[in-house]
């Protein structure tokens, strides 16, 4: 016997909704707190409620990032069989259901309805090894200080174009100063990571091993495909937003554009990857041609650049073995 229960992580709290019964829609709700003392609260809770232990328990989630890791994490530990669904999917899934009026409790519900209704069909979620969660998180502050760099460089640009007081662009430059240097401390922590773990410098010595791949664009692949258990490079490509899609309305009706879902931090490493690989990789640049003889733009052979970018960093990780091109 199974109990089936959803949870909704927001920043602060929990929804969460064991479906006690499918068929009449019984539920039992319960709201916590997004705290260590509140997730011990919630395994008492489901235990006492559903009189089962944590291994025939499922719980599934939608990933938020840093508010649903420490989550996971726990429960992981606890015993508890943990469903982690794609936020895309599980929408098409309340669609089917006709749930119009969304809420955090109904969002609840539905990831319970969803962890039922597809239990065999999902994996299981795994915390990645200790190794890549170092990764993940020096990788992150990383993205926040470049964010925080090219926010301060803008500002100093503007206070130059407005002759702002000299007080004021001095402190922009110190700052600048102090986050430049912050940054390539970083990277190099990073870098000495990822060497000190023969996997993750195995990887990233495939990965660049591909035309196009430098430290940046290895660094941060590096660290996804650690993090990240991809079953195939189209489900990659689906991550960071590289498939296309079509649009329906507007000036732009039947034309194609990514998606872009997913992380822009990561797209945008890509783009600037896939703009040297269209130069010096012949399989896209192979591509690139073939493409804009049959009249695609300039944006969407470079689109498609990226998406195949990925795919070949997804087959060079996953065969364990350097690139090979294709074309000669």
């Amino acid at each position: 016997m199974k109990a089936f229960i959803g949870i909704d992580i927001g920043k602060e709290k929990l929804d969460v909704s064991f479906l006690r019964d499918v068929v009449k829609n019984k539920l039992k709700t319960k709201v916590l707190k997004n705290t260590t003392q509140g997730y011990q609260e919630l395994v008492n809770w489901l235990v006492k409620n559903t009189g089962l232990e944590a291994q025939n328990i499922v719980i599934t989630t939608e990933p938020t990032g840093i508010y649903s890791e420490p989550l996971m994490y726990f429960l992981y530990e606890q015993g508890f069989t943990l469903l982690h669904v794609n936020p895309g999917k599980a929408k098409q899934y309340a669609n089917s259901l006709g749930l119009v009026h969304k809420t955090d409790k109904s969002d609840a519900t539905m990831l319970a309805r969803y962890g039922h209704d597809q239990q065999y069909s999902l994996s299981s979620w795994q915390p990645e090894p200790v190794e890549a969660r170092e990764l993940k998180a020096m990788v992150r502050r990383l993205e926040a200080l470049e964010k925080d760099l090219q926010r301060e460089e803008n500002r100093y640009e503007a206070a130059e174009f407005s002759d702002a007081s000299a007080r004021v662009a001095q402190s922009l430059k110190d700052m600048i100063a102090v986050l430049k240097a912050e940054i390539d401390k970083l990277k190099n922590e990073i870098d000495e990571h990822i060497d000190r773990h023969p996997q993750l410098k195995k990887n990233r010595q495939l990965l660049e091993s591909i035309n196009g791949v430098g430290e940046v664009t290895s660094r941060i692949m590096v660290c996804l495909l650690a993090c990240k258990r991809f079953k195939s490079a189209k489900q990659l490509a689906s991550y960071l937003g590289l498939i296309p899609k079509h649009n329906e309305s507007g000036k732009r009706a039947g034309k194609t554009s990514l998606s872009k879902e997913g992380p822009g931090y990561i797209r945008a490493k890509l783009y600037m990857a896939a703009v040297a690989a269209g130069q010096h990789n012949p399989d896209i640049k192979a591509q690139k041609t073939r493409l804009l003889a049959q009249g695609k733009t300039k944006m969407q052979a470079l689109g498609a650049a990226m998406r195949k970018l990925s795919q070949i960093c997804f087959g060079v990780v996953k065969n364990q073995a350097e690139y090979q091109p294709q074309v000669s």
